[in-house]
């Protein structure tokens, strides 16, 4: 099924991973997807992804923590495929393993700008766009970490706190102006970062795995599916919530 015939969506941080993922399922159902991230080589590789599959994408080099690069993005969707009905806003980085005494100024700034200011500067500019279109729908990124604490992780816990009240004021905002806006909640998944994080450690991912009530890592495209069911007809009467899709991890 074309779910997204003749839609256009946005997604952030799609060079790798769940971006990645959500981009290239969107484009599965037959939106055109403008990929967004600062890693221009990944970037266009899931360009080249999506357009070897028969769909449509473009890329735009964009630091989400620049409200002018936000601005520029969506005007550059609007501009190449006439409009946008979804966005998934996804960026972010690692968070930095330091207790707060410790944790360094710079690095609370660098993840409260990417993962908080970030998704508050894509909202800003997306849902005039999406209202221009007759509505539509916004996915942003929390984190298992947006529901709980997390011990060395401030700036990445707080600011994934911070895009669950950010959906819920936005989602009361727009609601009745036909704009959906929920979060996910992912548990670990597949990527770069989570690659990196674990160091190609047997032990330390079967440690990670088993905090998962699930027993495992997830596959992008796991976390990918609820991003665009949350973006779907499907979809129709979700807004305003905090879904996790984290194998059982905050059910404990």
């Amino acid at each position: 099924m074309r779910l997204f015939a003749g839609k256009v969506a946005i997604v952030t941080g799609a060079a790798s991973g769940i971006g990645r993922a959500a981009a290239q399922l969107f484009a599965e159902h037959g939106a055109a997807v403008m990929v967004s991230d600062v890693d221009d080589a990944g970037g266009k590789q899931t360009v080249a992804r999506i357009e070897r599959g028969g769909g449509t994408a473009r890329y735009a080099h964009a630091d989400v923590a620049d409200p002018e690069a936000v601005a520029r993005l969506v005007a550059a969707a609007v501009e190449s495929f006439g409009r946008l009905d979804c966005a998934h806003n996804n960026a972010g980085i690692a968070g930095a393993g330091a207790e707060i005494p410790d944790h360094s100024i710079d690095a609370w700034q660098r993840g409260i700008d990417i993962m908080l200011s970030g998704v508050f500067y894509g909202m800003k500019y997306q849902i005039p766009a999406i209202l221009r279109s007759g509505g539509g729908a916004i996915v942003n990124t929390s984190s298992g970490a947006g529901l709980i604490g997390f011990p060395g992780m401030a700036a990445y816990v707080a600011a994934k706190h911070g895009v669950i009240g950010l959906t819920r004021t936005a989602a009361l905002e727009f609601g009745h102006r036909g704009i959906r806006i929920n979060a996910i909640c992912p548990g670990t998944a597949r990527s770069g970062m989570v690659d990196a994080w674990l160091g190609g450690d047997p032990a330390r991912e079967a440690e990670v795995a088993a905090l998962h009530p699930i027993g495992r890592i997830a596959e992008p495209r796991e976390i990918a599916e609820a991003v665009v069911w949350l973006c779907s007809p499907g979809a129709s009467f979700v807004s305003g919530a905090v879904i996790p899709v984290d194998g059982g991890y905050t059910a404990r």
